[in-house]
């Protein structure tokens, strides 16, 4: 790999230096000691081929983590995020005028003030929620695909942190990358609350007993490692790879199509990755934010369609619909469309936030009922249109959903729950017992700020936060409508594969990908319980 004229001249100084000053006489340098006393490694600049290379497959990669896998060099986007996810946005507006200071002080120093800011007096469980849904979007984000072509050469490896605290990276590296084992600074615990220190040990040790008879490669930034804060695991490694600054700003973004393992869920209100400069923006905004919020909020719930639309759009609320009901125009009854039905009409949606089905009330510009699986109190309080919530019990259920389509137009979500990227969680087929027909809408939104959905304890604010975006976005497309009586060859097809027919139409348009996954998976994976929603709230 070619560097800058510099970068060669100094690599070749400390291949000099190391000649003449650290190997004992008759020592030849990257032979690796028997009795683990540290050795000199054979420092190679550049990025390991493993996949070129049979020899290197069989060896152990100790990957440093900031140096060898991570672009940015910066660790203030992901210490503010658990200071504001785990925390609060104070902590992250103590830690946010923290940051001139912090740019003065050496990458060690700074990265003890950040854990002390952000850690003290959090618990434990908290953390660690963060860590498992937050924190993987940024670091997939941040991942360059150089670094991580070099992870995946190797059969094994073993990943160490230098700054960044296990508890924040385990996960993620575990998950994601399929890492055997993670080295770093363990954060004290106290009561099961930490208290911004580091242990005695810094770390957790390394069973290099695992690891016997086998070769271990070295892979980081010569950035780290010249200046004295490279790992002691690179003192056991025969070979070490390391890349210059100059060279990492070379590397590429990780494309979403070559992530290790799909991002379909994740957690935690920040749409941006917090650079000092964008949380400096978002801490600007919050005080025009607050009142907007109950401006837009006020003008939903209380003002008729009509006008709620034109003067939600001026406040910054951008709403597009296509294939627009006749109704929706003003120039006919929508229940001409088809022959007179005296049920209403089922319509079925993907779930983006809680406000898909007013956005399909408004699109309509008319009332309709909305089906919820487990909102909470206030949602329902403040929702514009009349809600029905369920019992998850499949009788139950559908006497419910047959009495309020008695009544009228009824919306539905089968998801059960909203998912924030481009896939289609698994519909539930309950819907398709109650009706002839459906009539699939397909939904998407953009956030340029806070996400408008969660799986915390805040879910009763998600709405507030949606309508906290200086530009919240919504498309609704209305689709032809579907008969729920289907025959293929003969065969009358059973209710979970029509569902799965409506899924991969609203899938088509929206260009998102159909999966098996439900409710329950997504919150057992970034709440690790069943989803059920303290209502109460």
């Amino acid at each position: 790999m070619a560097s800058k004229p510099f970068s060669k001249s100094f690599f070749a100084f400390y291949h000099f230096v190391r000649w003449r000053l650290g190997n004992p006489q008759g020592q030849h340098h990257h032979r690796r000691s028997t009795s683990r006393i540290p050795t000199y490694a054979e420092i190679i600049e550049g990025c390991p081929v493993a996949s070129q290379d049979d020899q290197l497959q069989n060896q152990v990669l100790i990957l440093d983590i900031e140096g060898g896998l991570l672009r940015s060099q910066s660790l203030f986007p992901y210490f503010i995020l658990v200071a504001i996810e785990a925390g609060s946005f104070l902590r992250g507006l103590i830690l946010l005028c923290l940051y001139p200071l912090l740019s003065c002080l050496s990458q060690k120093v700074q990265s003890r003030v950040m854990l002390m800011v952000c850690f003290l007096g959090l618990r434990e469980e908290e953390v660690t929620r963060v860590a498992r849904a937050t924190l993987p979007k940024h670091f997939l984000e941040d991942i360059g695909k150089e670094g991580l072509e070099v992870v995946r050469g190797f059969k094994r490896v073993v990943g160490f942190s230098r700054m960044i605290p296990r508890v924040m990276v385990e996960d993620f590296l575990k998950e994601y990358l399929g890492l055997e084992m993670v080295v770093g600074r363990e954060v004290k615990l106290v009561r099961g609350r930490y208290v911004g220190l580091l242990e005695v040990e810094g770390e957790r040790r390394l069973q290099l007993d695992e690891l016997e008879g086998t070769e271990m490669v070295g892979f980081g930034s010569s950035s780290s490692y010249f200046s004295h804060n490279h790992h002691q695991l690179f003192t056991c490694c025969k070979e070490v790879y390391l890349v210059t600054p100059e060279q990492k700003k070379q590397w590429s973004t990780l494309p979403r199509d070559q992530y290790p393992r799909p991002l379909i869920f994740h957690d935690g209100r920040l749409t941006f990755r917090p650079t000092p400069q964008a949380t400096l923006a978002m801490f600007m905004w919050l005080p025009l934010a607050v009142p907007l919020t109950v401006l837009r909020t006020l003008i939903f719930v209380n003002l008729p369609y009509s006008i709620s639309l034109p003067i939600g759009s001026a406040s910054g609320v951008t709403t597009r619909v296509i294939n627009a009901p006749i109704s929706a125009t003003g120039n006919a009854n929508h229940g001409a469309l088809t022959q007179p039905n005296p049920r209403g009409r089922l319509y079925v949606c993907n779930h983006r936030t809680l406000l898909d089905p007013v956005y399909i009330s408004v699109m309509l510009n008319k009332k309709v009922s909305a089906v919820t699986y487990s909102v909470n109190r206030v949602s329902e309080l403040l929702s514009p249109i009349q809600t029905i919530r369920l019992t998850r019990n499949r009788d139950e259920d559908r006497r419910r959903m047959e009495h309020w389509l008695q009544k009228g137009d009824l919306v539905i979500c089968p998801e059960g729950t909203t998912c924030r990227e481009p896939y289609l969680l698994r519909f539930s087929p309950l819907f398709v017992e109650l009706i002839k027909e459906v009539y699939p809408v397909a939904l998407t939104n953009w956030s340029s700020m806070f996400y408008g959905t969660s799986t915390g304890r805040s879910k009763y604010m998600d709405h507030f936060y949606y309508f906290m975006n200086p530009h919240p976005a919504y498309v609704v497309e209305f689709m032809d409508r579907m008969p729920t009586s289907v025959v293929i060859n003969g065969r009358r097809c059973e209710s979970y594969e029509v569902a799965n027919m409506v899924q991969g139409e609203i899938g088509r348009v929206l260009g998102f990908e159909p999966t098996k996954l439900t409710r329950k998976d997504k919150y057992m994976i970034l709440a690790g319980n069943e989803g059920v929603v303290d209502t109460k709230q």
